[in-house]
């Protein structure tokens, strides 16, 4: 177990960064993230440590969590009063055109995080169900569902394949 928390975040940061990224669909929200769940964790460190032994399902899950909460405060809609002028540039994400991330980013978060940490954090159901405070129950179900939206999702993809 890793007791300096600058130590921590050193050896965490990359793996967290790409989890942020696959939960909130882009980099940018993915750093943010990252940042406002290491500032909160990083205030109160020698607490966190006696949580358990895995300081880093405590942070993915404080993640998860920040994602659900912060998508449900934004699924709101925004009225505005006039139109912009000229549309606005975001710089594009290299995966915003592929079609599994496309899916993926049409998951519920609590579905989207179940698959990440299971298929590209490669973790365990246990161990899923851990970092985000559920039981593994809940982490069969939630893969499930997410299975058969992206199956049907992609389906076009692979009935060709055979």
């Amino acid at each position: 177990m890793v007791e300096d928390f600058a130590e921590f975040v050193r050896m965490s940061l990359p793996g967290l960064l790409r989890y942020g990224h696959a939960l909130t669909g882009n980099p940018h929200d993915a750093a943010d993230l990252v940042q406002s769940v290491l500032e909160k964790v990083g205030s109160r460190w020698h607490s966190v440590l006696g949580k358990g032994p895995d300081p880093l399902a405590y942070v993915r899950r404080a993640m998860a969590n920040g994602h659900v909460s912060r998508w449900r405060r934004l699924r709101r809609e925004n009225l505005v009063a006039d139109f912009p002028d000229s549309p606005a540039r975001a710089e594009s994400d290299r995966l915003e055109h592929e079609p599994l991330w496309q899916a993926m980013r049409e998951l519920p978060p609590r579905q989207r995080a179940v698959v990440v940490l299971r298929f590209y954090e490669g973790l365990s159901e246990a161990e899923i169900a851990d970092s985000l405070g559920v039981t593994k129950g809940t982490v069969k179900s939630q893969n499930s569902k997410a299975m058969a939206a992206l199956r049907t999702k992609l389906g076009w993809l692979v009935e060709g394949r055979d």
